[in-house]
């Protein structure tokens, strides 16, 4: 089982920048799947999620409105559109697999590793 975070650079202030995760070893779609990310020095922080059947898509107040995740199941993927970036969305990004709608980083049934987000003022 693996999950591979891919896409990440360095952006100036206001990019946009779209990650993309590809797993394998398992079929994504019977799973709820997100995105967390950690700066240095910091704990990890949930930062998207979307529901198996990509009904709900959940985001914590400081990326709503400018971040967006999406999956496509056929494919394995799970993407996170990032618009508006900010100098303090600069962090580790990893791409995981849920049990079910709890979001808390010790409910997680597979994390990736991550690609690096880096926005310049």
């Amino acid at each position: 089982v693996q999950l591979q975070a891919f896409g990440g650079g360095t952006v100036q202030a206001g990019d946009s920048l779209t990650l993309s995760c590809t797993a394998s070893g398992f079929n994504i779609s019977n799973y709820p799947m997100g995105w967390f990310r950690q700066a240095p020095g910091k704990e990890r922080e949930f930062v998207a999620g979307i529901t198996w059947n990509s009904r709900d898509r959940y985001y914590p107040n400081s990326v709503k409105g400018r971040f967006t995740i999406s999956r496509d199941d056929a494919e394995n993927m799970v993407y996170l559109q990032m618009n508006s970036l900010k100098p303090e969305d600069t962090a580790s990004y990893s791409c995981v697999c849920a049990y079910g709608d709890n979001w808390s980083p010790r409910r997680m049934k597979y994390w990736g590793k991550g690609t690096q987000v880096t926005v310049s003022s």
